[in-house]
């Protein structure tokens, strides 16, 4: 994040900035950025815009509590426009919504592209010692024979009205899934792809 180029002189100083959250990819608002502005939401990772009818810096939520807290922050193509990708700490909207769009912001699953990367990296770092990366460096046969123990703990679970201990092992079988499309070098849009073929026969 520290070596932007952003071409803040084409209009006025400012450039928009658009806010994402980091797990569901659902645009949460837009606003306006100055120089100080990016200099403070990168330096306290709180998203700060600049206000064009109070004409001063504000930090979203440091009135309500509703921070914005930065992840990641990239810019567009013509260096004028920021994308911050960002952990909403409660409503977004200033109405209560969840975004300042009226959209619902409750799906958890593009979180599943970022454990996908997560799990990408342990496989390339031969020199981690995460949980994640002794499964990859034990070899494929390993990977699958947990995908199975998993996958017959959740049926057990399922017999039962655990609700936590049915959600802990279906946790555990899809990560333990990802990681063995990862050791077999498939990617879950291959997969996603079969679903779509199929559902359009």
């Amino acid at each position: 994040m520290s070596d932007l180029t952003i071409d803040f002189q084409k209009v006025d100083n400012l450039v928009p900035a658009i806010i994402q959250d980091v797990n569901s990819n659902v645009v949460l608002m837009l606003g306006y950025m100055n120089q100080e502005a990016l200099d403070i939401t990168m330096k306290t990772k709180k998203v700060t815009f600049f206000s064009r009818t109070k004409n001063r810096l504000w930090t979203k939520g440091e009135t309500s509590g509703n921070f914005l807290h930065v992840v990641s922050l990239t810019v567009d193509c013509d260096n004028d426009t920021i994308l911050i990708k960002a952990r909403p700490e409660g409503p977004v909207c200033h109405t209560g919504d969840d975004t300042c769009f009226s959209e619902v912001n409750t799906s958890k699953t593009f979180f599943i592209d970022v454990l996908r990367k997560i799990i990408k990296s342990r496989k390339v770092e031969s020199s981690d010692k995460s949980y994640t990366a002794s499964l990859f460096a034990k070899g494929i046969n390993k990977v699958a024979q947990k995908v199975g123990e998993e996958a017959v703990e959740l049926v057990i679970e399922s017999k039962d009205d655990n609700k936590e201990l049915f959600m802990g092992e279906a946790a555990d079988l899809l990560f333990h899934y990802l990681v063995l499309l990862e050791a077999k070098g498939y990617e879950l849009d291959e997969v996603m792809e079969v679903l779509i073929q199929r559902h359009q026969k």
